[in-house]
C-alpha cells in the first residue's frame, strides 16, 4: 500500500513537504520509491561490473533488506536485477551535506524520563546550479524545497520514519520502531568542500548510513557494533552522525582523516555534537574560536552544552536550546534552519517544523509515528 499527501507548504512557501507511506515486501518497497525517483529526475548510474557484483554480495551479506529493495528497483526500471552494469541504487536527486546542530537529552536528565534528541537542519537556500558556480537552469529550484517525510512499513523487518532532502533510498535523519534515532551532520566544517559525484563503492554511502542503522539495529550498542564491521566511504564530504536508542544510550560516530573510527560517548549526560569531530575536541570548555570558514560550529556548541549541562530538560526546553542556536534570518547569511526535530525514543516518534520562508513562522508541528502498524 501506498499513500503521498503534502503536510506542510505550499505554492508561495519556500518549502513543499510530502510525506510518502509505503508498506508491504522490501521488494515493493524499492520498486515504489524508485518509480519516485525516476518522476523527480533520477537516473541509475554505470559503474565498474565488478564493483556492482561486489556492492551486491555485500548489501546481500550485511543489509539483505537494501538488497531486496534493489531487487524492487531493478522491476521499476524494467532491468534484471542480476545485471552488473547499473547501480540500482543512490536515488537522490540533489547533492548532500549540510551544517547543523543536535543536543541528546537521555531520560535521566529529562523531565519526564524520555530520551529526546532535537536537530537543526542547516542549508542553503540556493540552487545546485549556484553552488555549482553554473548558470541557474529554467525553472530549478533551490535544493531543499522538496523535502519528504518517508513512512516505510515492511512485511518483515523493522519499520521507520526519515526525514530526507535528497536521497529516497538514505536519509538525513529518522527513527525506526524500536526507538533508534540516527542524523547526519557536516563532520568538520573548516575543511568541508562540496561532494563529488563519483561512483558508487563498496559498502555504505553517507546518506545510506543512517537508513542501514534503523534497518539493522534496535539499540545504540548494535548499532556501535554493526558500523565497526561495515565498509563505509564518503564522496569528498565527510559526515558524522548522533545515535541514540529507547534506553538512554548514545553516541557520535565520526572517522578520523587517517580512517580511524571513532564512537565518542559523554556518559549518563547530554551530548552536542555541531560540526567539528568531536574526538579531536572531546572537552566543550575548551573549544577554539570559530573562524569564518568554522559556520559557528564551536559557538553552537559551546551555547548547547551551557544550557543542557546539570539541567532537567522537558521538551519544550529541548526546543528552545535547538532555537537559540538557529541562524538569523540574514539576506546575507547562506543557511537557514529548514527543519527543526525533536525525536521521542520513548514514545518513537519525530515532531518536526518546516522552514517556510524569511518572515514567516515555520509550519506547525507535525508529528509521525516511527511504525504506522
Amino acid at each position: 500500500m501506498t499513500n503521498m499527501t503534502c503536510v506542510a507548504g505550499g505554492k508561495d512557501d519556500f518549502q513543499l513537504v510530502t510525506h510518502l507511506t509505503v508498506t508491504g515486501s522490501q521488494f515493493e518497497i524499492g520498486r515504489v520509491l524508485t518509480e519516485e525517483a525516476r518522476r523527480l529526475g533520477w537516473s541509475p548510474t554505470t559503474a565498474d561490473p565488478a564493483v556492482i557484483r561486489a556492492r551486491m554480495s555485500w548489501f546481500e551479506r550485511n543489509w539483505p533488506q537494501h538488497h531486496a529493495r534493489m531487487d524492487g528497483a531493478a522491476a521499476a526500471l524494467g532491468l534484471d536485477p542480476d545485471q552488473d552494469e547499473l547501480a540500482l541504487d543512490g536515488w537522490n536527486f540533489v547533492p548532500a551535506g549540510a551544517a547543523c546542530s543536535a543536543l541528546w537529552c537521555p531520560p535521566s536528565a529529562s523531565a519526564d524520563g524520555h530520551g529526546r534528541v532535537g536537530r537543526n537542519y542547516d542549508f542553503f537556500l540556493h540552487t545546485t546550479s549556484r553552488l555549482m558556480g553554473e548558470p541557474a537552469r529554467p525553472g530549478e529550484l533551490p535544493m531543499a524545497a522538496r523535502p519528504y517525510v518517508i513512512s516505510t512499513v515492511p512485511d518483515d523487518g523493522l519499520a521507520s520514519t526519515v526525514i530526507t532532502m535528497n536521497g529516497l533510498d538514505g536519509c538525513i535523519d529518522g527513527i525506526n520502531e524500536a526507538g533508534l534515532a540516527v542524523m547526519l551532520l557536516i563532520a568538520d566544517a573548516e575543511t568541508a568542500t562540496p561532494p563529488r559525484q563519483d561512483a558508487p563503492q563498496v559498502g555504505l554511502g553517507s546518506l545510506q548510513l543512517p537508513r542501514f542503522l534503523m534497518d539493522t539495529c534496535e539499540t545504540a550498542a548494535q548499532a556501535r557494533q554493526a558500523l565497526l564491521g561495515a565498509k563505509q566511504y564518503d564522496l569528498g564530504l565527510p559526515l558524522h552522525y548522533l545515535v541514540a536508542d529507547a534506553h538512554g544510550q548514545a553516541f557520535v560516530w565520526e572517522r578520523g582523516t587517517d580512517g580511524t573510527e571513532h564512537a565518542v560517548e559523554f556518559g549518563d549526560g547530554p551530548l552536542c555534537v555541531t560540526n567539528h569531530l568531536l574526538h579531536r575536541h572531546p572537552d566543550p570548555m575548551a573549544l577554539p574560536a570559530d573562524t569564518p570558514a568554522s559556520l559557528g560550529t564551536y559557538g553552537r556548541l559551546r551555547t548547547l552544552y551551557e544550557r543542557s549541562k546539570g539541567a532537567t530538560m522537558s521538551a519544550g526546553d529541548l526546543r528552545d536550546s535547538l532555537r537559540a542556536v538557529r541562524p538569523e534570518e540574514d539576506a546575507a547569511g547562506p543557511f537557514r534552519t529548514l527543519w527543526t526535530t525533536v525525536f521521542d525514543t520513548a514514545d518513537r516518534t519525530l515532531a518536526t517544523r518546516f522552514y517556510l520562508g524569511d518572515g514567516r513562522d515555520y509550519s506547525e508541528e507535525l508529528v509521525f509515528p516511527a511504525s504506522a502498524r
